[in-house]
C-alpha cells in the first residue's frame, strides 16, 4: 500500500487551489497497481471545497466503486470526515442526475 500523506502540503486544506494541486499529485498513485491510503494525520481543517476539488472531482475521472477499490483513508477526525463525505455525496449524486434517462 502507498501512504499519500496530505500534512506534507500543510496543516490546514482550505481552498480549491491547494485542491487542484494535491489531485494532480495524488492522481498518478491512483493509475498504479498498489491501493493508496488517503491519510489525512496532522490535518486540523478540510473544507468542503476542498474535498469537493481534491477528492470529489475523482468522480469525474472514475466511477465511484473504482475509487473506493483503489483508496482508503486514515487519521481523519470527525470534522474532516463529515468534510470530504459530504462533497463524495453532493459530487456523486450531480452525477447521478447527470445520467440519460
Amino acid at each position: 500500500m502507498v501512504i499519500f500523506k496530505f500534512s506534507k502540503y500543510g496543516d490546514s486544506m482550505g481552498t480549491r487551489l491547494l485542491g487542484a494541486k494535491i489531485r494532480a499529485d495524488l492522481r498518478p498513485l491512483l493509475d498504479g497497481e498498489e491501493r493508496v491510503a488517503l491519510d489525512f494525520s496532522g490535518i486540523d481543517t478540510v473544507t468542503n471545497s476542498f474535498a469537493d476539488e481534491c477528492i470529489a472531482k475523482l468522480l469525474l475521472e472514475m466511477p465511484l466503486d473504482e475509487l473506493k477499490s483503489k483508496t482508503t483513508f486514515t487519521g481523519l477526525t470527525p470534522m474532516t470526515e463529515r468534510s470530504i463525505l459530504t462533497a463524495l455525496k453532493r459530487r456523486h449524486m450531480q452525477l447521478v442526475n447527470e445520467l440519460p434517462r
